[in-house]
């Protein structure tokens, strides 16, 4: 293993914290899991998107902070540690939610916040059409998911995209609009090999297997 901090992104639905959790079981490494339920404007921010969106985001960046934080103060890199999430995800959702005066404000902080943390050697992006999100969202019967607009996940996917191409992240996109990483080996199997190569910067892509 080339890596000792690997982070899973990818949009609303694409799988995360599910390759997360098989990743850190195979490697016995330490798991670091978005803590989104315990945030208490999320139900309220789908309801009502423009009234909600601020404190959404502040809340986010604020226990992802804490969260990231911690884990530096416990020696990060005594271990491989897998996290389901990237900090500057804060940026990219806020960019999509928050209205332009909002996020100006909103980077301001995250610029003072940022450094503070390191960035993972590897990320590793799933990339899924937004009709399979749609279909994951369903099945995972989170209700206040139930309604979110195929527009805004369009918006996510392509914040999210520009972003990785624009500042050349070491990144392994990979192709999830058929995977099944619990019921097919195969496709578990496709990325961990993958794992075990050395990236160069940049973006490298991967397709699972039929």
């Amino acid at each position: 293993m080339h890596y000792r901090f690997i982070t899973i992104e990818g949009n609303i639905g694409a799988g995360k914290t599910t390759l997360a959790h098989l990743l850190a079981r195979h490697y016995s490494a330490r798991l670091v899991l978005e803590e989104f339920a315990d945030n208490p404007f999320l139900p309220k921010f789908y309801e009502n998107p423009a009234q909600y969106a601020f404190p959404l985001e502040l809340f986010f960046m604020a226990e992802r902070y804490k969260q990231l934080k911690e884990l530096l103060s416990r020696d990060l890199f005594s271990n491989l540690t897998i996290s389901d999430y990237l900090f500057t995800k804060c940026l990219l959702f806020a960019k999509v939610t928050l209205s332009d005066e909002e996020f100006r404000l909103y980077q301001k902080l995250f610029d003072i916040i940022q450094p503070q943390l390191i960035s993972p050697d590897l990320l590793v992006y799933l990339h899924a059409p937004v009709s399979k999100l749609q279909e994951n969202i369903r099945k995972r019967n989170r209700s206040y998911e139930q309604h979110i607009p195929n527009e805004y996940l369009y918006q996510l996917q392509e914040t999210y995209t520009q972003y990785i191409r624009q500042h050349n992240l070491k990144t392994l996109f990979i192709d999830v609009s058929k995977a099944d990483f619990l019921g097919n080996e195969r496709h578990l199997k496709t990325v961990l090999d993958a794992l075990d190569k050395e990236y160069g910067e940049g973006q490298h892509y991967l397709t699972l297997p039929d």
